[in-house]
């Protein structure tokens, strides 16, 4: 393998028709830059033909690169610094080549097209599909939500399961609850709004309403599902690091028969005062179990604006908690 990295070669690729090379290398040849800063190999462009010559297995990685942006292009989207850095994660990674990605679709309805976009998330992806019981954890922009209520909403509309249930711990971040204006249910919904959110970007807000309405999909605070079991079900927890010992166990005990359940959360941000985080404590105790997969996801996972990544990897460095 060594002598194959050290082995150089020459390759090249000759673009589609009609392909757009300003879209591919970007303004002012934003993205040929960044990529000759990326790699050693040496990158030529003369027209719609892209030359490569360096070692061996930076030019079939380059070939992979230049022909996933050609796709990119080809649907009419524009390659950018944080694609193309992604791209270089992802190789270095794993094994996996943006094409299996992009042929991993979780959820697709009209223009809405869900799939996993770093190896990390391909991980997280299979274990919700192959346990009863998944954790996701790790920093802001991973997508550990979103990814679940994509699966869901396709489990949903696949009528695997009958209803989503979708639910948060209740906590208040210096402003008590008691003293926010409206009815109960007014005083929580900033609380449960990002799920809302992500409901409304996966099947749209008219499509999302009917479902809430039709008890199809229930959003509920953490602390009202005492007392009940879910059948037949896609449950999600989000930002488990908030929930307390006792509360974690009482959700994870809601599971009922031919349900699937995801908790997600971030144990370096949590909002419990004088109280210890559930998220914690709990793979200490259950790991190992069958059927219940942990998933940990990390900067190179962040697919919002580049700089949340570089921010995330900061605070990694440091130990220090958001």
């Amino acid at each position: 393998m060594e002598q194959q990295r050290q082995k150089r070669c020459t390759s090249s690729l000759t673009a589609p028709p009609g392909t757009d090379m300003g879209l591919v290398l970007g303004p002012h040849d934003a993205n040929l830059r960044l990529i000759e800063g990326l790699f050693s190999a040496r990158v030529t462009v003369r027209g719609d033909r892209v030359s490569f010559e360096g070692p061996g297995a930076e030019v079939e990685v380059l070939q992979s690169l230049f022909s996933e942006m050609f796709r990119q292009v080809a649907a009419g989207e524009a390659p950018n610094g944080a694609s193309i850095r992604r791209f270089a994660r992802l190789i270095e990674a794993s094994d996996l080549s943006p094409a299996q990605l992009r042929e991993d679709v979780l959820y697709s309805r009209g223009a809405v097209v869900v799939r996993p976009k770093t190896a990390g998330q391909k991980r997280y992806a299979d274990a919700i599909r192959t346990h009863t019981v998944s954790f996701g954890l790790g920093p802001a922009g991973t997508g550990k939500t979103y990814l679940a209520m994509a699966l869901a909403a396709a489990a949903l509309e696949r009528k695997e399961v009958g209803r989503i249930v979708l639910a948060r711990p209740i906590v208040e971040a210096g402003e008590s609850l008691g003293f926010l204006p409206g009815t109960l249910t007014e005083k929580v919904d900033p609380y449960i709004r990002p799920l809302y959110d992500a409901l409304f970007s996966l099947v749209g807000p008219d499509r999302a309403r009917r479902l809430i309405d039709s008890g199809a999909v229930e959003i509920v605070p953490l602390a009202f599902m005492r007392g009940r079991t879910f059948n037949d079900s896609f449950i999600i927890l989000d930002e488990a690091q908030n929930a307390t010992p006792e509360q974690l166990k009482m959700f994870l005990t809601r599971l009922g028969f031919g349900s699937t359940m995801v908790i997600t959360g971030d144990d370096t941000q949590f909002d419990i005062p004088r109280a210890a985080s559930g998220l914690a404590g709990a793979r200490a105790i259950l790991e190992g179990l069958d059927d219940i997969a942990f998933c940990d996801l990390s900067a190179r996972d962040v697919v919002r604006h580049s700089l949340v990544a570089r921010i995330v990897a900061a605070y990694e460095r440091t130990g220090e908690r958001g």
